[in-house]
């Protein structure tokens, strides 16, 4: 999933910028690289975890419930953390936290406790959390404003770079060396888990070291009030609720199958490979939505964002449509070429969600946030449906998804002037 996008907060920028602020972009940027990386790894880590407690696949998704779910939590009280003490003490205590949610992998696997799992996922994803919401509006402030986009453009690709070579390292680290379909005895053990979270929480120690070290000016410390996404007007404007819906739906839709990739395509009936094959796939998938960003980038500049949403979400219909109706190999990639048509919805489906918005913009930034909690549910949804009528007929429920993100595409992204259509009833009457 990309990053939140975050609207650019203005009479920010930091003047003189040039080389002084070079490296700190350059360090920026590995953040975005991280936490795509990390995002993605739980698609690998789902089938492990699977095997190795012996989990359905509702059980497994609560790794995913647990992990976006953090998003739904700790949003709003980490907009409240860093504006008290600004993006750069902020990215330090989100790169603190997520390094001590990486450490909790070891005594899980050494207790052999899938609850602590999911514990050591919460407070992974809380830091993860806390470093977007400080992140984003760091890169737009570091440097000139009228080159902010291009440079939350550049970060955001390298959080996509981190979801594609992900999947390599987890099935490399947690995999490597298993070459059966199905578990067997001692195939699975608990210490495989634990060298790939070991080595991402020194990373992210490291960086929370270099950030402590950088020389950077105060920034972002404001009223923890001001936008907090709990009531007033945006919520009354309808575009913005539908989008809402829309940014549900489709993190929902796309962590789903993401989830599902490596039990679906180990399946006998669709690649018939093994799980550590199967996990180096999800790199397509995520890969095709790298490269869908940039020619979506093009595209959007000579037709409108909502008709290129629409033609997308269609797209991603008939492909999932045609994963669930058919087999083999055009089952498989039908359902790994999503991932291209995936590509600009997120970023598309919140510029149109804040269309309009002006000062309601920053509350309207945080509703779409909490959104992002379709990660959590849906895949649990999903999972009870794979459980009662199998994995490749689950997939109905990412269909419907990306119908919905079709009917907003054309319609439901319009604003209508609430309070004016209000008014001019009255001056009617």
């Amino acid at each position: 999933m990309a990053a939140t996008p975050i609207p650019v907060t203005a009479g920010l920028s930091a003047d003189g910028g040039g080389n002084n602020y070079r490296f700190a972009l350059t360090a920026l940027t590995s953040l975005f690289f991280m936490w795509g990386f990390i995002t993605c790894l739980n698609d690998i880590l789902i089938p492990y975890l699977k095997m190795l407690f012996d989990l359905n696949y509702t059980q497994a998704m609560l790794i995913q419930f647990c992990f976006f779910g953090a998003y739904f939590i700790v949003s709003v009280p980490a907009g409240m953390l860093v504006s008290r003490i600004g993006y750069k003490a902020g990215i330090v205590t989100g790169l603190l936290i997520a390094g001590a949610g990486c450490l909790l992998f070891v005594p899980a696997a050494a207790a052999h406790v899938y609850a602590m799992f999911l514990l050591a996922l919460f407070v992974l994803a809380s830091g993860i959390t806390i470093l977007q919401v400080a992140a984003n509006p760091y890169v737009s402030v570091l440097g000139q404003p009228e080159t902010a986009p291009s440079r939350l453009t550049m970060t955001q690709a390298f959080n996509s770079l981190g979801t594609t070579v992900a999947p390599f390292f987890g099935a490399w680290l947690i995999f490597g060396g298993m070459d059966v379909p199905e578990p067997v005895a001692g195939a699975v053990t608990e210490s495989t888990v634990q060298l790939p979270y070991i080595i991402l929480a020194a990373s992210l120690v490291l960086l929370a070291i270099i950030f402590t070290w950088l020389k950077l000016p105060a920034m972002g410390k404001k009223d923890p009030t001001a936008a907090l996404p709990l009531g007033g007007e945006a919520w009354k404007q309808r575009h913005l609720m539908l989008g809402a819906l829309g940014i549900f739906v489709y993190v929902g839709a796309e962590v789903g199958i993401g989830s599902f990739l490596v039990s679906y395509l180990s399946m006998p009936e669709i690649g018939g490979m093994t799980k550590s094959a199967a996990s180096h796939y999800i790199a397509w998938y995520f890969g095709g939505a790298m490269l869908g960003r940039f020619i979506g980038a093009v595209v959007m500049q000579k037709v409108s964002a909502g008709k290129v949403l629409a033609f997308n979400a269609v797209c991603a219909v008939l492909l999932v449509a045609l994963t669930i109706l058919s087999s083999g190999k055009l089952a498989m990639w039908s359902l790994l070429l999503v991932g291209l048509c995936n590509s600009i919805m997120f970023p598309t489906i919140f510029s149109l969600a804040i269309a309009g918005l002006k000062q309601y913009t920053g509350q309207g930034s945080g509703i779409l946030c909490l959104a992002i909690v379709g990660g959590a549910i849906l895949p649990l949804l999903q999972g009870v449906l794979a459980d009662n009528v199998g994995v490749q007929q689950a997939f109905i429920l990412p269909l419907l998804c990306y119908l919905y993100i079709a009917f907003y595409g054309i319609n439901g992204c319009k604003p209508r002037a609430v309070a004016n259509t209000a008014n001019a009833a009255k001056e009617a009457l």
